[in-house]
């Protein structure tokens, strides 16, 4: 039976894929779709019990207090009970569970009260709200009764690994001896398939990235924030569905001085482990993304709000794929992004694949050998602007003040070209750098695009990539 589901809810997936991204796009995610279900060889396997025992050990004096709050409504039973359980499994001891409870029914209080009872677990909280205020002002609820130094969000129907709160815990005490505290705090992600009963679909994130944020909400699960700034900026019904999208953006927001370029990402930690598992079944997100569409729409408000905070003049419109957004910049990207000083696309080549564009600190070419048509899979990173290290210095513009530290590093004064490049379905002109004159091999180039990307990123600013900016050598 519940193949079946998975199989009725792909041809779903593939209808609504279809209306959104027509014949072409949807051939071509769907053969992208086959080869990374191919290549997929994943195993959660979880700490055992030995590992578990040493963690307990060694956090035994640490004096963090992490509160886990819970919005439940309606919650089946043996959802609710794993949930609790995988709370109490965890190494770290220094936790509290906050449920705040909006169901009209009483399920879900016999449940906790029982377990509560048996355990005799008093780190167990139960709050009933007298009605559903909506999932924003319901965590609200929880968060106001949380006494925890850190606030971490976790959904009634999912679940933690045994070793969550000690990953956090240790990323915690690391960073405040080294006298920089963290803010947020997130690690990587699974989805737990409730008819197979196994784990699938691990989210390897990446270390914050600003404009990556602002293209998905790549953070998601398992997140937790400074209890402080957590109590104040609280929730906002208003972006009911990407209630925790508008937070990390507000969070983002509030790491950024106004004297600042670019935000205090020390103070942003990523875990990267997977320490969260997203339970698919019918009517999870998870499995069915079309089941919140209003989600997708507050997620979209969430970023408008964020650039209108930070004075950036935009439209942010939803992307082909839900839960992935586009922004425009006007006039253009470097004139309203005061953070960037260089914007850069990819390059194809002779057989539509990517061979040169963004750089990683390394030097090696994101998405290389990616066919262009393709979007990188599941998390369609290959088509979405986020920084980098470096871009390629054929396919970039500098803005005017480092146009000298351009000059420097190649030798030539900067001169730009005109290419036309399609932004949502129209073709618009921008200017990029004009090389003529510059005679490198691959290797020249490359090194002459990661000089001028350290020097860029050295007098502060982001190094940004965006894949519609497309040339073919």
């Amino acid at each position: 039976m519940g193949n079946r589901i998975l199989r009725i809810d792909n041809v779903r997936k593939t209808v609504n894929y279809l209306k959104k991204n027509g014949l072409a796009g949807t051939f071509y995610a769907a053969v992208e779709r086959v080869q990374e279900e191919k290549k997929a060889d994943y195993h959660y396997l979880p700490p055992d019990p030995a590992a578990l025992a040493k963690q307990r050990q060694e956090t035994v004096d640490y004096p963090y207090l992490f509160s886990i709050v819970t919005p439940a409504y309606e919650t089946k039973e043996t959802h609710l009970r794993e949930m609790i359980a995988s709370v109490q499994a965890q190494s770290y001891p220094n936790w509290e569970l906050v449920i705040v409870d909006a169901g009209a029914g009483g399920g879900v209080e016999r449940t906790v009260r029982q377990i509560i009872a048996q355990t005799n677990d008093l780190r167990i909280k139960y709050r009933r709200l007298s009605e559903n205020r909506g999932i924003a002002e319901n965590t609200n609820a929880g968060i106001e009764a949380a006494a925890g130094d850190y606030i971490a969000l976790l959904d009634h129907d999912d679940f933690i690994t045994p070793d969550a709160l000690y990953y956090m815990a240790e990323a915690v005490h690391r960073n405040r001896k080294k006298g920089s505290p963290l803010t947020l705090l997130y690690s990587d992600e699974d989805k737990y398939d409730e008819a197979a009963q196994t784990y699938v679909n691990p989210h390897v994130k990446e270390k914050f990235n600003l404009d990556l944020i602002l293209s998905n909400n790549y953070i998601c699960h398992f997140m937790a924030v400074e209890a402080g700034l957590m109590k104040r900026l609280k929730l906002r019904g208003d972006y009911d569905g990407a209630q925790d999208y508008d937070l990390v953006l507000r969070v983002v927001d509030s790491l950024w001085p106004e004297a600042a370029r670019i935000p205090e990402t020390a103070r942003i930690c990523h875990i990267p482990r997977v320490l969260y598992h997203w339970r698919s079944h019918r009517d999870s997100t998870a499995l069915n993304t079309g089941s919140k569409t209003y989600a997708y729409e507050a997620g979209r408000r969430a970023i408008a709000d964020f650039c209108e905070r930070r004075g950036f003049s935009v439209q942010v419109a939803h992307s082909l794929h839900l839960g992935f957004y586009r922004i425009a910049y006007e006039p253009d990207f470097l004139s309203a992004r005061q953070d960037a000083g260089l914007v850069g696309g990819r390059i194809l080549d002779q057989k539509g694949q990517i061979f040169a564009g963004a750089y990683d600190e390394g030097g090696d070419t994101l998405f290389r050998g990616l066919p262009g048509r393709y979007t990188g899979g599941s998390t369609h990173r290959a088509v979405l602007a986020q920084d980098c290290a470096a871009v390629d210095i054929r396919c970039v513009s500098v803005r005017k003040e480092l146009q000298p530290l351009y000059s420097e590093i190649t030798g030539l004064p900067y001169r730009e070209r005109t290419i036309a490049v399609k932004r949502g379905g129209e073709k618009k002109e921008i200017r990029i750098a004009d090389v003529a004159g510059l005679t490198c091999d691959e290797a020249g180039y490359r090194k002459l695009s990661m000089a001028l990307g350290e020097a860029v990123r050295g007098e502060g600013y982001l190094v940004v990539w965006d894949p519609v900016i497309t040339i073919r050598l």
